[in-house]
């Protein structure tokens, strides 16, 4: 029984082991610093032996743990590191022994036997296939000489020694085994084809049976009748010894003794040796007088001609039978491993013929004037290939392939491995003869087409499982363009969310076609849509992507570091690019801020395969730019041998940063050098560093001018590096030379510390990771906009355009919010100055230029206070961490700039208001002199005629009273000089101030209240005189209502009334005028009040649809860039040129060429502004550098427009004085839906807001 504290090593030894560490096997208790790093609260400090736990326990107990996955894993990377692996795995509950074949089924060695040293040729294959004679090593009894150390010895020539098996001299070796007695290990040694250096010219496997064949014969008969010898050690020897003298095992038997043991026997040897009819040539003892070099070399001649002579030879799968006929278990015999392999087979030993497979199982992996036309009958030729595809009848094998992984957990997962297997032996085969065949005809100068015949045969003949994925992804595609009711269709919709569990169960899905080089959108984007439902809401990503030179050790890297399993072997180099999931551990997800990690790993750049062909370096580019727009972080993998390739690769690498940070996207970078060993690595390549960033600096500077962005300076400009931290070195993988070499214990640890930096760069990130559908977008818009050639793109996907529109709407809500503002502020300023000199008046001030000069300091005030809220507002905005707001950064100072702009023109429509009113208040003043002289004289005049009335001492009737009121009124007003007046209520002057506001009852009931506020702080005040009591009123409204000064003066005559009953009935006057202005309101057109308003609204709004009028140079879109001062225009959706009256030279006839399609063809316009000269449309911004015109993302893009130039040509042509444009075929059939699904999807616009 473990103790408590013992079984936290397997873990230890797990992670060492996953890092592919050859110090993995030091099981000793962790030091301090050691369980701090593993957060392990104990920390051990003991070194008894009985208290310690042997290497071969460790590794016994995690294999009976394991499942068969993590077993094959578990092997492959103890090979690897030059480990023995279990071949027979003892069971202490059960006293069984299980043949690890499954486990081993992964391991593929490549060595080079001495029949191929000329020719230079090598062998790869995977090891349990391999037919190779295996030699046994076991004890019987005890044994004073440690078999195990001098196998070690023995496999290991002086300049290379490696501990491939646990002996007792290693740390913890000594430790007494307690379960894994029994244990039969297998290593192999594989020649590299150098006789100075081979101990065998032949390869060999060697076998290792852990403890006494006296209490494991079932283990030693196995290795009896597999082994071509078994060497047994020994002390004594009992000659009636049944395991030695039986007559059934097929193998040699070789006795080892140690002369020198008080236990040795020369009789018994001699006894034996007679029984079992051996020569001298048999046994080998070690004497006293016999060093160790001359012992190693007698067993290493024996071992030599057993190799060299036996006609044994055994696969590890042909052991299987022996296996079963002595009992022993074989750990492939599990249902679930033998369903995935039956399902595997069925599809797999079909294939004869790689390339003639790949045409009858997957046949949908085929190859594949005027611009809009050109586009048209490309449309029809993708719909015609698509019928092609759906009129194909799904080959068996895709069949197969779908319902197998169609079953479920374990089963499925033994498939793909099965799969895997199965496609990577037959493609070794088919390569290995072609490149025997590529040498024999080499070697003749006048072979150039069987050469090229045989090189192209090279490349296509790698058949994996990626096909039949990329099939499966063509025939999903091919089935959307049936109707939706199709049983067809319906039957593969499936296929998506297959692939999404796939993704989540950790195998890779292939994002680039490495044959076409193309990203089958579609099925990448359902396949993505369908992973983000299985997650939700746990769906955010962080993604990491490895670039370099092909075989350069990008894979091994990734794998080394992540634990992952892409694909390594030397005859399937990545082509195109893997993505793979990993999930984070909830420790580190708090550092991380991310549910996910996707892993990207690319092909080789500058890959000897396309170097051949023309645009290679245009492939090169495309894939840089895709996989480092979509990265969080990129890996620049660069092997030190070469700096010439070295310089390519960061100039390539350099353009895709270069044009990340156009888009908003700053990612980080951290460059891997391989190869460098030296401990002062980092210190001496300080000089190196420097250079390199001198090297990337003047890159920056000519790819800017290329890309037309010169403002980039520096490499730090375009992506965040430091120098010190940005760069890695990492040693070579294995140590010393292969086959026989184990992975160099420097490179794990490098990778590690790689690792923790990586994950600190990415902890230490400003961005918030994108969730799985934002990666989507970032995808397709990507792969879309890096297809257009040269590379000179525009990029505006929808994450940017949704993130550029929401700053849009904030920025008009911080506008509006400042325009409403200042609008009050004016209009009470308008009220104050119309109150100015009036007993409503606030001021203190008695000269109105000093009033209104006060007021333009208020303004200026008000304004700048606003201005500084809209700027702090900007910079609040772009803090934030989430609606991707760093995609819009490069914006920010144009709405900056926009912020100073409105507070100018908000500026000078305060000043010229305030302006016009005082000149307004001016001229009032005046005609209030007039208008005062006149009121004195028919105040004066009613006075009299009250006098008069009053001093005739007669009650007089109402009608005598009116009609001696009407005969002093018409007599003093003829009087005067102006024409008839009619008394007026004070409260009408208010009346058309109703109609200046948008929320008419809401206004209506505000001036009411503020008007009944006014007269109850009145009333509370003690007055002597009701002229008093109004000239309180008004100070109230001053600055609320302007306040007739002729209303006032109608009354103020009758100065003695009673305040408490003029109170009264001015509140009923109040309510009334409520029901009277709601009522007017009600029956007032919207016409009438928009007229009534000092600012139009149907003006605002047509200056926010119309933006900043500028209109495309080749369609006249309309501009649809936020903010007033952009410097750079753009629209979302561009239309047909002969909407913006272009026509085709010499015909006259309207151009159907779209601009976003124009910029991107070779196609030439001339106009005003190139004097009328033809000028190339994709240098169309050196004519018209403001414009930014996006190429056309798709060929349904211009639906919209399309469809109306389609319906209305004729009008267009008579309109514009021109003859009707060619329509193209295929806009004939856009229909009003499609047209309008088009505008939605060019708007971003989703089906569920329902627009």
């Amino acid at each position: 029984v473990l103790q408590c504290e013992s079984l936290y090593l397997p873990w230890y030894f797990l992670k060492k082991l996953m890092m592919v560490n050859v110090t993995a096997r030091n099981v000793k208790y962790p030091s301090e610093s050691e369980t701090t790093e593993l957060d392990l609260d104990h920390s051990f400090k003991s070194s008894k032996k009985d208290d310690m736990l042997n290497p071969l326990d460790i590794i016994t107990a995690l294999f009976l743990c394991s499942d068969g996955f993590v077993q094959q894993e578990l092997a492959l990377k103890m090979s690897m590191c030059q480990f023995s692996v279990p071949l027979l795995l003892p069971n202490c509950d059960t006293n069984q022994s299980t043949l690890m074949l499954w486990a081993m089924r992964d391991i593929v060695k490549k060595y080079r036997p001495l029949s191929l040293s000329e020719s230079k040729g090598f062998i790869e294959e995977r090891i349990v296939l391999s037919e190779l004679p295996m030699v046994s090593f076991v004890r019987l009894g005890e044994c004073s000489l440690s078999k195990s150390e001098i196998l070690n010895k023995l496999l290991s020539n002086s300049q290379q020694y490696h501990d491939t098996f646990v002996h007792h001299n290693m740390e913890c070796g000594d430790a007494p085994r307690r379960i894994s007695n029994g244990l039969t290990e297998i290593s192999w040694y594989l020649p590299c084809g150098n006789r100075n250096m081979d101990i065998f010219s032949e390869p060999v496997a060697i076998a290792n049976l852990r403890g006494d064949i006296a209490s494991f014969e079932t283990q030693y008969s196995f290795l009896c009748q597999t082994s071509a010898a078994v060497f047994v050690f020994f002390d004594q020897l009992d000659p009636e010894c049944e395991l030695l003298t039986n007559k059934n095992h097929k193998a040699q038997i070789f006795l080892v003794g140690n002369h020198q043991s008080k236990n040795f026997s020369s009789d018994a040897v001699k006894k034996v040796q007679n029984k079992l009819s051996l020569t001298k040539n048999n046994i080998i003892t070690k004497k006293k007088q016999t060093n160790d070099a001359d012992f190693f070399k007698c067993l290493r001649k024996m071992v030599s001609n057993v190799v060299d002579k036996t006609t044994i030879k055994m696969s590890i799968e042909e052991m299987a039978a022996i296996a079963h006929d002595l009992g022993i278990l074989v750990d492939e015999d599990s249902s679930e491993c033998q369903a995935g392999k039956k399902n595997a087979d069925a599809i797999t030993a079909e294939i004869q013929d790689i390339l003639k497979s790949k045409k009858d199982q997957l046949p949908l992996q085929v190859e594949s004037e005027n611009i809009e036309t050109y586009r048209s009958d490309l449309k029809e030729q993708k719909k015609g290939l698509r019928r092609k595809q759906n009129n194909y009848k799904m080959s068996d094998a895709v069949k197969d392939f779908i319902n197998a992984i169609s079953s479920q957990g374990t089963e499925r997962r033994y498939f793909l491995k099965w799969m895997r297997m199965n496609l990577d032996n037959l493609s070794c085969i088919k390569l290995s003869g072609l490149r025997e065949l590529y040498k024999e005809k080499s070697q003749n100068s006048e072979n150039k087409e069987e050469i090229k015949e045989i090189d192209k045969q090279l490349s296509n003949s790698s058949l994996g499982i990626e096909h039949f994925f990329r099939e499966m992804g063509q025939i999903y595609e091919a089935s959307l363009s049936l109707p939706e009711t199709d049983p067809s269709r319906q039957q593969l919709q499936h296929l998506p969310k297959l692939c999404a569990q796939l993704l989540l169960d950790g195998f890779p899905l292939e994002l680039v076609d490495g044959d076409a080089s193309n990203i089958p959108l579609r099925w990448v984007s359902d396949v993505l849509s369908q992973l983000n439902d299985l997650v939700s809401p746990k769906n955010k990503i962080l993604v990491a992507t490895v670039l370099g030179v092909q075989s350069t050790g990008k894979s091994t890297l990734l794998n080394t570091m992540f634990g992952v399993q892409f694909a390594v072997s030397s005859g399937r180099c990545t082509r195109g690019a893997f993505m793979l999931l990993i999930k984070v551990n909830e420790d580190v997800k708090k550092d991380l801020n991310c549910d996910f990690m996707m892993i990207i790993d690319t092909e080789g750049l500058k890959s000897p395969e396309l170097a051949q062909l023309d645009n290679s370096h245009e492939h090169d580019n495309e894939l840089a730019t895709l996989v480092v727009g979509l990265s969080d972080i990129t890996i620049i993998n660069i092997a030190m041998e070469n700096s010439t390739e070295m310089k390519d690769i960061l100039q390539i690498v350099v353009h895709a940063f270069l044009r990340m940070k156009e888009v908003g996207k700053k990612p980080k970078c951290q460059f891997v050098h391989q190869n460098v060993s030296d401990v002062s690595a980092h210190e001496n390549n300080l000089r190196d560093r420097k250079l390199l960033l001198q090297q990337l600096n003047e890159m920056t500077q000519a790819a800017a001018k290329m890309e037309k962005k010169e403002e980039n300076k520096s490499f730090t400009d375009v992506m965040e590096y430091n120098p010190d931290t940005g760069n890695c070195y990492i040693p070579g993988l294995w140590n010393g030379n292969p086959p026989m070499a184990p992975v160099n214990a420097g490179y794990s640890e490098a990778v590690y510390e790689l690792k923790k930096n990586i994950i600190q760069q990415l902890g230490t990130c400003e961005l918030t990771s994108n969730n799985i559908l934002e990666f989507r977008e970032w995808m397709s818009s990507l792969w879309t906009a890096v297809k257009h050639e040269n590379f000179i793109f525009s990029f505006r996907n929808s994450l940017v355009a949704d993130a550029y529109m929401k700053l849009c709407a904030e920025f008009n809500k911080w506008e509006w919010e400042f325009k409403k503002a200042m609008y009050t502020w004016v209009t009470n300023a308008e009220t104050r100055i119309s109150n100015f000199g009036t007993i409503a008046t606030k001021s203190e001030l008695s000269d109105l230029r000093e009033f209104i000069t006060q007021l333009k300091s208020e303004a200026i005030t008000e304004l700048s206070e606003w201005e500084t809220k809209l700027l702090n507002n900007l910079i609040e905005y772009f803090k934030q961490t989430e609606g991707h707001v760093y995609l819009v950064e490069k914006y920010r100072e144009e709405f900056s700039n926009s912020i100073k702009s409105l507070r100018r023109e908000m500026q000078s429509s305060v000043v010229n208001q305030l302006t016009a009113a005082a000149d307004i208040k001016q001229g009032m003043k005046e005609l209030d002199k007039i208008r005062a002289n006149y009121t004195k004289e028919i105040e004066k005049a009613v006075c009299e005629l009250i006098d008069e009335c009053r001093k005739k001492k007669v009650q007089m009737t109402d009608s005598e009273l009116d009609e001696e009121f009407n005969k002093m009124w018409t007599e003093t007003v003829n009087r005067m000089s102006f024409t008839e007046m009619k008394p007026i209520n004070v409260f009408d002057s208010v009346s058309h101030f109703s109609t200046i506001c948008e929320f008419e009852d809401r206004h209506v009931q505000t001036s009411i209240d503020n008007i009944n506020d006014a007269i109850k702080t009145a009333k509370a005040e003690t007055t002597d005189s009701l002229k008093t009591f109004v000239e309180n009123i008004c100070k109230e409204l001053g600055d609320k209502l302007v306040i007739s000064q002729d209303a006032l003066g109608a009354f103020m005559i009758l100065n003695n009334a009673d305040q408490e009953q003029f109170a009264h009935w001015l509140t009923e006057s109040v309510k009334e005028i409520k029901e009277a202005l709601s009522e007017k309101l009600k029956n007032t057109t919207i016409e009438t009040k928009l007229k009534h308003l000092q600012m139009n609204p149907l003006n605002e709004l047509f200056n926010r649809v119309i933006g900043c009028r500028k209109q495309c140079p080749f369609c006249k879109v309309p501009c649809d860039a936020g903010g007033g001062k952009h410097t750079e225009h753009f629209a979302s959706l561009h239309r047909p040129e002969g909407i913006g009256r272009r026509r085709w030279d010499g015909s006259d006839k309207l151009v159907t060429d779209i601009c976003s399609s124009s910029v991107i063809s070779d196609k030439r316009f001339r106009c005003f502004e190139t004097k009328n000269k033809w000028h190339p449309f994709k240098k169309y911004r050196k004519v018209f550098p403001d414009w930014d015109i996006p190429p056309d993302r798709s060929l349904e893009a211009s639906d919209f427009w399309k469809y109306v130039m389609t319906k209305y040509n004729n009008e267009f042509a008579e309109a514009y004085g021109a003859r009707p444009a060619d329509i193209p075929a295929s806009w004939r059939n856009i229909t009003e839906e499609q047209a309008k699904e088009s505008l939605k999807d060019s708007f971003n616009w989703r089906r569920e807001s329902h627009c």
